[in-house]
């Protein structure tokens, strides 16, 4: 039985409910805080998400590569019922340097959900996204490959990932868009003037990654930290000391925001979130079963007119996001 009760938000046009928080794993095997990786907490936050109500669980090929599936699919096994399991498929990340290859190629991403349903202890998966489309294959033949796989059963519905208003045009005419996941939190919005519409106008979820700021908007990264050169705010822009002491205005207000409500950074900032619109199921990351717990009350937070105000008035960043 679920801790506490969230409000759930329903993926696409699946008729499909989740918890409108939901919870991305990437950093619980990858890309930050490597000398603090701890697969039994992981797992132990992963439940612990399960029990409040937090659903949706994104996850994806690319994240180690392989090992972070791997986790998920150890956490989930016994609670498939209570999952909405999300991955993605179509990039190559260097785990070092994090610079990434695109790979569309149908062969590829049928070959790559039929990998992930193994590591993941499967038999279909929820959500399958595309996680980059590629320049050099037709989205046409990518997407159409995603729909075959959706014929054959292996996956329910499937989504785009940082994806233009065109390509989610061309990717709609052949299969039902059921989600675009993309960033999007208080120092990052550039989504809300063109896919998030785009989105509300087609019956599509969007899904925000990052919706903390990589942390940023919590609080918990004073100016001056420095990263382990394998985590990946170490090369981040918007990481680097001088921008970072710029940005503190942002998560000054934020703090400010959330001292009126008595609630936390991160809760503030995912409410904001949620404040957008019915499309928004936002996928904060954490390893922690309490930072698990503490967003997923954000969904019960209603950010009155003068917060709202005050967090649309933010400044935007300094740095770009990648």
């Amino acid at each position: 039985m679920a801790e506490q009760s969230i409000p759930q938000r329903t993926v696409g046009s699946t008729g499909v409910a989740v918890g409108a928080i939901g919870l991305g794993c990437m950093g619980m095997s990858w890309a930050y805080d490597p000398a603090e990786r701890n697969d039994d907490e992981s797992i132990a936050a992963i439940r612990a998400a399960l029990d409040c109500g937090v659903t949706l669980i994104d996850t994806a090929a690319a994240y180690g590569p392989f090992i972070n599936e791997e986790l998920v699919g150890r956490a989930i096994h016994g609670h498939r019922d209570e999952t909405y399991l999300a991955t993605k498929a179509g990039l190559a990340v260097h785990p070092v340097t994090f610079k990434f290859t695109p790979d569309g190629r149908p062969e590829e991403i049928v070959a790559s959900a039929e990998a992930s349903l193994k590591r993941l202890n499967i038999d279909v998966i929820d959500l399958f996204q595309l996680h980059r489309v590629d320049p050099q294959v037709p989205l046409e033949d990518t997407w159409g490959a995603m729909a075959g796989l959706v014929e054959r059963g292996l996956v329910r519905a499937i989504g785009l990932s940082e994806a233009s208003v065109a390509q989610c045009e061309v990717a709609h005419a052949i299969h039902p868009v059921a989600s675009v996941q993309s960033e999007l939190s208080l120092w990052t919005r550039d989504r809300l003037g063109d896919v998030v519409p785009w989105c509300r106008a087609h019956g599509a979820s969007f899904i925000p990654f990052a919706p903390l700021g990589r942390g940023f908007l919590t609080g918990a990264i004073p100016a001056g930290r420095e990263f382990d050169e394998k985590d990946f705010r170490s090369a981040n822009p918007r990481f680097q000391a001088d921008a970072l002491a710029a940005n503190q205005v942002i998560a000054d207000g934020v703090k400010a925001v959330a001292g009126r409500l008595g609630a936390t950074g991160a809760q503030v900032a995912l409410a904001w979130i949620l404040a957008q619109g019915p499309e928004m199921i936002p996928i904060p990351g954490t390893r922690r079963p309490a930072r698990v717990r503490e967003n997923a009350a954000a969904a019960l937070i209603e950010l009155s007119a003068d917060a709202l105000a005050a967090l649309d008035g933010l400044p935007a960043p300094t740095g770009s996001r990648y």
